[in-house]
């Protein structure tokens, strides 16, 4: 099993590689598997028949949904855990707290050990193409296979350009990657951090 990822080589229009052209990676795009073939393959591997499994997958469903919409942190089975929080700014005066602070609504999942392990082990195919769309080389990775996890990174460092990494300010940590000087972008468990 590879993740397939494509290099392809476009011209950068603003930043410090404005009007050159560089090799872009992002993923393949895959085939977005349906409920229902999840459903049946799961039916198959378990045993048990698909209708029992469709209900069980609708009331975890339900149950996940109501728990974490009630603030709760809710296992995912052999996946990890997922919550919601909010991206807010942040006020230095209580009598400035207000529901309009509020800028978004997010969903927050972090991955479990043995799923972050699956992911360090996979290989990462990549597959070059130039300007015009023609491939000229293919490679597969040799990476240490690091794996990011924005819940418990530290010190003052995004681990990317866009912004996903972790933020820490004065007055607490802010995760999921922000700005400083008082837009809080959720996720911190301290300080002026929203859940």
């Amino acid at each position: 099993m590879a993740l397939k990822v494509k290099a392809k080589e476009q011209l950068i229009k603003v930043g410090k590689y404005a009007e050159t052209y560089r090799y872009v990676m992002m993923p393949e795009l895959y085939t977005a598997l349906t409920q229902d073939k999840v459903i049946k393959e799961a039916a198959l591997r378990s045993g048990v028949s698909r209708g029992v499994m469709q209900a069980c997958w609708d009331a975890a469903g339900e149950v996940i949904k109501a728990w974490a919409t009630e603030g709760h942190s809710v296992a995912l089975p052999g996946l990890g855990t997922m919550r919601f929080g909010l991206r807010a700014k942040s006020v230095d005066d209580v009598n400035k707290v207000k529901a309009d602070l509020i800028s978004s609504r997010r969903i927050i999942f972090t991955p479990d050990v043995d799923l972050k392990d699956e992911l360090s082990k996979t290989a990462v195919q990549i597959t070059c193409y130039d300007r015009e769309g023609k491939e000229v080389k293919r490679v597969t990775s040799t990476d240490e296979g690091n794996v990011e996890d924005p819940e418990n990174e530290g010190g003052n460092e995004n681990q990317n350009q866009n912004g996903s990494g972790t933020q820490n300010g004065g007055n607490g940590g802010t995760q999921g990657g922000g700005t400083s000087g008082g837009d809080n972008t959720g996720g911190g468990d301290n300080g002026d951090g929203y859940n």
